[in-house]
């Protein structure tokens, strides 16, 4: 990427459409909007214009936006057109003619960051708000984006450069008479911020199933229906229905959209022991996707043998076939055949699936940030450890801020400086 440069892309999807949006960001946007629009219009509000100066391509909407008021933070302009593929392709060579090239992937977005437009959490929450399929994905999505998270960290971040200066004032200057000891609130005011990051951390997991999904693994014997119940959720002939034994030898997953939440069905190799490579493999593997499912539904058939089971409160015994006859002891029976009981299932996994993804937004989602909080709670609990010596503690104190800054993308130790001199009388 080269960020001196100006950028061209079409930035609404393929064509042919009602209208295509192709934006522009860098340097040169102002001459090349004079030279194929005419006028630059006034800044933030659409007008027509004919676009081909020498000859005319096609007459659309034009939007100014001068940095740094912008996107990017760079001068950008979007021209609203006519979605034809052959007008599209003739304007954006016509852009390209006079200076610009085309962006790379994400480059506009990269550009906003550079810029200090958009911290990295924030381009995620951009990200996933693209990719969001259900609501609570886009209601999350957006929240981070938005910049919630991205306040709760420049939060901490302040409370971490108090408690920073405040420490590194006495190291730096501990001969000065107006700098005294420590405060014995000091060690307390590390646990307040430790806690909170914790409080944050606890969140995780629940937003992690907001943005990947509720995953609901069917289990059970060979031939006791979980392909079947698969197709019958999902209303779709996705999975392989045969009388053989061990047809399914992978995990194959399947999206369902469940009141606006995300589940993922996993439908996975029989539970036996067998002689078969591949199908030890299928078994192996599906003991694994059944360990990491947020819900299982075991299945028992009345014409199969069953399986020994696991316990737990988000485990649903489910009895299939019900066509050919009861099984004891379920807590659904259901016919993929017929349909029945397939609305019970569902509102039994839909109950579990609330607990587990219901309430506000979780803004905590990635791996990543998971790593990072971590990382810094480790530094914190090592700086009330090091209180004696003041010296660790402040380079402990040091790590746990690089931790929050590398999660919004930001190292800027400046702002340590500008704390101190401002929190205390040096005299100098």
């Amino acid at each position: 990427m080269r960020s001196g440069d100006t950028i061209v892309a079409l930035s609404s999807g393929a064509p042919p459409s009602g209208v295509a949006v192709i934006r522009l960001s860098g340097p040169d946007v102002a001459s090349i909007i004079e030279d194929i629009a005419g006028t630059i219009p006034e800044p933030r509000r659409l007008t027509l214009r004919p676009v081909g100066r020498d000859s005319l391509l096609d007459r659309g909407l034009l939007a100014w936006f001068p940095g740094p008021h912008s996107f990017t933070g760079e001068d950008c302009a979007e021209l609203q057109v006519h979605g034809s593929p052959a007008g599209v392709r003739a304007i954006i060579k016509l852009i390209t003619s006079k200076g610009a090239r085309l962006a790379e992937a994400g480059e506009f977005t990269r550009r906003a960051f550079e810029n200090g437009k958009l911290d990295l959490v924030e381009i995620e929450g951009l990200g996933d708000l693209l990719d969001a399929e259900t609501e609570n994905q886009r209601r999350q999505a957006l929240a981070r984006f938005e910049g919630g998270l991205s306040q709760k960290i420049d939060a901490w971040r302040d409370q971490l450069l108090d408690l920073r200066a405040e420490i590194e004032a006495r190291l730096d200057f501990s001969d000065e008479g107006d700098v005294g000891d420590l405060p014995d609130s000091f060690g307390g005011s590390i646990a307040v911020l430790r806690r909170d990051i914790g409080a944050a951390l606890a969140s995780l997991e629940h937003g992690r199933i907001i943005r990947e999904g509720v995953r609901v693994a069917l289990a059970g014997a060979p031939n006791a229906g979980k392909s079947s119940l698969l197709n019958a959720l999902a209303r779709s002939d996705i999975a392989i229905v045969t009388d053989e034994a061990g047809t399914t030898r992978d995990v194959r997953e399947v999206p369902l959209d469940i009141n606006g939440q995300l589940y993922v069905l996993l439908d996975l190799a029989g539970l036996r022991e067998t002689e078969s490579k591949a199908e030890a493999e299928g078994v192996r593997r599906a003991r694994q996707a059944i360990e990491q499912a947020d819900i299982v539904l075991w299945l028992h058939a009345p014409d199969i043998a069953g399986v020994c089971e696991p316990h737990g409160d988000r485990i649903i015994k489910v009895g299939t076939k019900r066509d050919l006859g009861p099984v004891p002891g379920m807590d659904v029976e259901v016919s993929a055949q017929s349909g029945a009981g397939l609305d019970i299932l569902l509102r039994r996994i839909e109950a579990i699936g609330e607990l587990l993804s219901g309430g506000e937004p979780a803004l905590l989602s990635r791996e990543r940030d998971r790593l990072a909080l971590e990382s810094a709670n480790e530094s914190l609990d090592a700086a009330r450890r090091q209180l004696a010596v003041p010296e660790l503690a402040a380079e402990s104190l040091r790590i746990a801020s690089q931790s929050l800054e590398r999660l919004v993308g930001r190292l800027d130790a400046e702002r340590v400086l500008d704390r101190l001199f401002a929190s205390f009388c040096i005299g100098k």
